[in-house]
């Protein structure tokens, strides 16, 4: 009977039921193109696909095959593991800009916040880690400041700090010279209070004056206890970031051979305080005066296989040796002589500092555009670009040929490693975390470079044939109703053949009298 039942539904059906099936098709399917691509724009992955692998595998008795099968695989991926931690740890950037004179100046001239939440709440946590301790809250200025430094409103931070120094005002001066609570507050209105490089330096030097009142005096109690010890920690990080943001004052007002002299000091003063990277701010420093021998002295010591790398260290590397041969540099000649040791040894710094980070070339060859660098930045990865190639693009400018001869060789690094994300030449394997931490840290009007490039995913590619099949089908429909109703019926009526001809033998197998009793049913 169905044989028979089938074509006159087909009959029944008119032009405009073909028109709306096809049309509905079509917008159900745009729908979920744009969602699909507005999914992977923002989270770089397929939300079709991340909801299969995530709930429906399980369910059909998928393996997990990252999840390791024996103990000796286990001890094997440790290493892999922390490494991938470790390069996903989100530093602080050391050449950091001013809040008030540089960031906030950029907000007033554009409208646009350079700084997203999440930088700012990292320097926020940075700030109570390294200027706070547990006997603050024992005076109450120093219990003001502590408060300041948690709050998140940018003008509750700077009426605090006022509040606190005002209080101050009421003490006698030998402890005014030397209280937390003044030099914490001066820190505070230099960086996000004062609207110039000039305003923010004389408030610095208001604080380090206090701060190193403060600094003598825990350094003699220090052994008295585990309190006078904290107390000597906490005066001993604010006066070594009091010191080197007043030598960046020095670099930015162009006393840039003051500025090296403060670095140096504070390195030779404080040597075992790596964790504020101040070689890279002389490095940087150095690379102004074009005094290349003292940069390849920091490179000798700091370019140690034992150190932790960045794109500062590798990218100088780079350009040292690129400017021992960048200016008789050219590609044609090269091809027909081939490369000389000193050549071979500048590509061969590129590729290794390619490899390290494969985002800064884009930038020093402006082939992308550049914003202000965040307060944070994550190693390998877009923010750190930024941030190098926003104070050094200047240093490669100014060595002849240097950059012709990264456009020439740095492309040349991605044949070596294929596969990045599973093997490295030089570093290990590129992280996998650098896109999503960079969506974190960058502001949502730059465009997060990626690295390896990702291909599209397959549901997307999928939605946007059948969108266009469809889309194509209603098109047709409404213009030849007549004619695409007879492609329809023939193509639903061969596509239930088979269907028909199973039914035809069950009908011939079973008896008329049982088959009446189903069809009823």
């Amino acid at each position: 009977m169905l044989q028979y039942t089938f074509p006159m539904f087909l009959n029944t059906l008119t032009p405009k039921f073909y028109v709306a099936l096809t049309g509905t098709s079509s917008l159900i399917s745009g729908l979920i193109l744009i969602f699909e691509w507005w999914y992977f724009r923002k989270y770089g992955t397929s939300f079709i696909e991340q909801v299969s692998v995530s709930h429906l595998r399980p369910l059909l008795g998928g393996v997990d095959n990252s999840s390791p099968t024996n103990s000796n695989t286990s001890n094997g991926d440790a290493d892999s593991n922390r490494q991938s931690v470790s390069e996903c740890k989100v530093w602080r950037n050391p050449l950091n800009l001013f809040r008030g004179a540089e960031y906030n100046r950029y907000t007033w001239v554009t409208g646009r916040e350079p700084l997203t939440y999440y930088d700012m709440n990292l320097s926020a946590q940075d700030h109570q880690t390294f200027f706070t301790c547990d006997s603050d809250h024992l005076r109450p200025a120093d219990a003001i400041m502590q408060k300041a430094w948690r709050e998140r409103n940018p003008q509750a931070r700077i009426s605090a700090a006022h509040e606190a120094l005002e209080l101050e005002e009421y003490l006698s001066p030998p402890v005014l010279s030397s209280s937390y609570a003044i030099f914490c507050s001066y820190i505070l209105l230099a960086e996000e209070e004062a609207t110039t490089i000039v305003e923010a330096e004389k408030l610095f030097k208001q604080a380090v004056k206090a701060g190193e009142g403060c600094y003598r005096r825990s350094q003699q109690l220090q052994h008295h206890g585990a309190q006078y010890e904290a107390q000597h920690r906490r005066d001993t990080n604010v006066l070594v970031y009091i010191k080197r943001r007043l030598a960046m004052c020095s670099r930015k007002l162009g006393r840039t051979r003051e500025a090296v002299k403060m670095m140096r000091d504070l390195m030779k003063e404080f040597p075992l305080l790596s964790m504020f990277n101040i070689h890279e701010n002389l490095l940087e420093s150095l690379l102004e005066l074009q005094n290349y021998a003292d940069v390849q002295a920091v490179l000798a010591k700091y370019d140690d296989i034992s150190l932790p790398k960045s794109a500062t260290i590798c990218y100088t590397a780079a350009l040292l040796k690129a400017r021992a041969v960048s200016d008789k540099f050219s590609p044609e000649a090269a091809s027909r002589r081939g490369l000389s040791t000193a050549e071979m040894n500048a590509v061969e710094a590129i590729h290794r500092a390619v490899e390290f980070n494969p985002h800064v070339p884009k930038y020093l060859l402006e082939m992308k555009s550049l914003i202000l660098p965040p307060e944070h930045i994550l190693k390998r990865g877009d923010s750190e670009a930024i941030a190098y190639a926003f104070f050094h693009l200047q240093h490669w400018k100014r060595v002849e040929g240097a950059l012709n001869l990264l456009h020439c060789t740095w492309e040349g690094t991605f044949r070596m490693i294929p596969y990045p994300l599973e093997k490295g030449h030089l570093f290990y394997p590129y992280p996998i975390c650098t896109e999503t931490a960079d969506r974190e840290l960058l502001p949502m009007f730059h465009e997060v470079s990626v690295y390896p490039k990702k291909e599209l995913p397959f549901f997307i590619l999928f939605t946007a044939g059948l969108c266009s099949f469809t889309a194509m089908l209603a098109l047709l429909t409404h213009q030849f109703p007549e004619l695409m109703g007879v492609f329809a019926k023939a193509f639903l009526s061969t596509l239930f053949a088979p269907l028909n001809f199973i039914m035809e033998k069950v009908e011939s197998i079973l008896p008329s009298s049982l088959w009446h009793q189903l069809t009823r049913i």
